[in-house]
């Protein structure tokens, strides 16, 4: 598969993974920005992609800026669907204590492409009945017993 890469800002990098069989690529910020706790930011990364129909690129946090700040993506997974052509960016949050620095070049972010099945959608008057029914929230975590 061929992920295409236009870069539209200069300080933008492709796309890149860190090791052959990762499943995601680093996504890197194009501006230096400090992000203060409790605050999201939508970080550019200078780039818009192509890609195959049938696939999504999502967008997910880097598991060390987890761990060891507290940074992560908003909505996570989000997702860059194929037919879009605008520029990508990366909504951040800092759940950390401390300000969080962000430097050009910075991997901020990984990508994964993903294949989409695409559903055909029937409105229908009653659903089959099943042994879940319409347990909600948290019904599947209860005891037995209670």
């Amino acid at each position: 598969m061929r992920l295409k890469v236009i870069k539209t800002n200069a300080n933008a990098r492709v796309p890149t993974y860190a090791n052959p069989g990762d499943a995601g690529m680093d996504l890197y910020s194009c501006i230096d920005y400090v992000l203060k706790p409790g605050e999201r930011y939508l970080i550019p990364i200078g780039i818009k992609v192509e890609f195959p129909f049938g696939y999504e690129l999502q967008v997910r946090p880097r598991s060390g800026l987890a761990l060891k700040y507290g940074i992560s993506v908003v909505n996570t997974p989000g997702t860059v669907d194929a037919g879009y052509r605008g520029d990508i960016g990366v909504i951040l949050i800092n759940h950390g204590k401390d300000d969080f620095t962000i430097k050009i070049g910075d991997r901020i972010a990984q990508a994964v492409l993903n294949k989409v099945e695409y559903a055909e959608i029937s409105e229908v008057t009653e659903l089959s009945t099943s042994k879940r029914g319409e347990g909600g929230y948290g019904s599947s975590s209860l005891k037995s017993s209670e």
